[in-house]
């Protein structure tokens, strides 16, 4: 869960969630996503420790960063801008769509093995809990792949998530121009066979009505409770 210190690091352009890795063997399906969330007994003690370990490391990063060990970023009315992309149905998105509905935004790619996907059943869950509140809200996955993730890619990729989720890409300086905008970490990555893997941020944002990056939205609690934050800002 992301404290006030972990939303801090997050708009200095850290990662607070995974980002694949080039040892990840790509294209796991969306519908194995929910078995994956659904930890067995066994293996939630491990992950439990894991975490508390993980929050540890984080929070001491938080110290060092509030006492200036850490170089600062620009504040998070620099997150955000213009953009132009082309959503899975064809039809041009620009950052004006925004405007007028609060908007989560997620970074990904469809090669991505299990952090986009796991993200992508996230947000749909809560889109879900939503409820016809759901139509009050813009949610968006955006690719940091367009070599590979074409409308059409986008679109068979998004039909096992919530409907209400729309794909983003476009052309590789179009692309380019949002992860700039976003201050998103994207990185390709070669693989021993040949093909490539993208690192990259992996974190929700969370835009207000006006499109203002507004924090990094918590998807790591129940469903509801991010459902009831982001009703909010309707």
């Amino acid at each position: 869960m992301i404290g006030h210190g972990g939303a801090a690091l997050a708009r200095a352009g850290c990662a607070l969630y995974p980002i694949s890795s080039p040892e990840q063997a790509a294209g796991s399906p969306a519908a194995e996503v929910k078995e994956r969330i659904a930890m067995d007994r066994t293996t939630r003690p491990l992950v439990i420790i894991a975490a508390f370990a993980a929050s540890l490391a984080v929070g001491l990063l938080v110290t060092l960063w509030l006492m200036g060990g850490l170089p600062r970023a620009a504040a998070p009315s620099a997150i955000g801008g213009p953009f132009r992309l082309t959503d899975q149905a064809g039809q041009t998105v620009t950052d004006k769509n925004l405007l007028g509905k609060p908007s989560i935004v997620f970074f990904g790619f469809t090669h991505c093995p299990d952090v986009c996907p796991t993200a992508l059943f996230e947000m749909s869950e809560v889109l879900r809990a939503m409820g016809t509140d759901a139509d009050k809200v813009n949610a968006y996955f955006v690719s940091v792949d367009p070599e590979r993730d074409t409308p059409a890619v986008m679109k068979d990729y998004l039909s096992s998530f919530d409907p209400h989720l729309k794909a983003l890409t476009g052309t590789p300086d179009e692309v380019a121009k949002v992860i700039s905008a976003y201050r998103v970490y994207a990185k390709k990555i070669p693989l021993k066979d040949g093909d490539y893997t993208m690192d990259h941020t992996a974190l929700i944002y969370l835009m207000d009505r006006n499109g203002h990056f507004v924090r990094p939205f918590n998807l790591k609690r129940t469903p509801e409770e991010a459902a009831t934050e982001l009703k909010r800002y309707l």
